[in-house]
């Protein structure tokens, strides 16, 4: 038994070329310009604390949020949309417009006032230590003579 890939965006964007050939341009829009957008992320769990990875090309800064509260991360932004060109006619459309949000349910309380988020080369990278009472502690072990 082999395994296939499905993107149901692959049928919806098929349905809209059809749809397309039928009605005029006005009538059939993009399904990712109507939907609400999630944009993909890795979540490592370490010793300390968690890493996310959000993929935002294209994005800066003032357009994302995120928001720490006990044990839940939300991530929220928008993509802007590019600029009309009534010159040009558009075959195919895949780069995301909109917003969108991502809300990941941690195992552990956070501390949010030590997280840090850094914004590189399209690459959000957000780092959250668990909570003090939750990370592993040393306890050196004295000797007595």
């Amino acid at each position: 038994m082999s395994l296939m890939y499905y993107d149901p965006f692959r049928r919806m964007q098929r349905l809209m070329s059809l749809l397309g050939s039928v009605w005029p341009e006005e009538a059939v829009t993009d399904a990712r310009q109507t939907a609400a957008w999630s944009v993909p992320l890795d979540v490592y769990a370490e010793e300390e604390g968690y890493t996310i990875v959000a993929w935002v090309p294209g994005l800066d800064v003032d357009n994302i949020n995120i928001e720490v509260v006990d044990d839940t991360v939300t991530i929220e932004g928008e993509f802007p949309a590019p600029e009309e060109d009534e010159k040009r006619q558009i075959l195919l459309k895949e780069i995301p417009v909109g917003r969108f949000k991502r809300v990941i349910t941690l195992p552990t309380t956070l501390e949010a006032s030590e997280a840090e988020a850094e914004l590189k080369d399209g690459v959000l990278t957000l780092r959250i230590p668990k909570a003090a009472a939750l990370r592993p502690k040393t306890i050196k072990i004295k000797t007595k003579k």
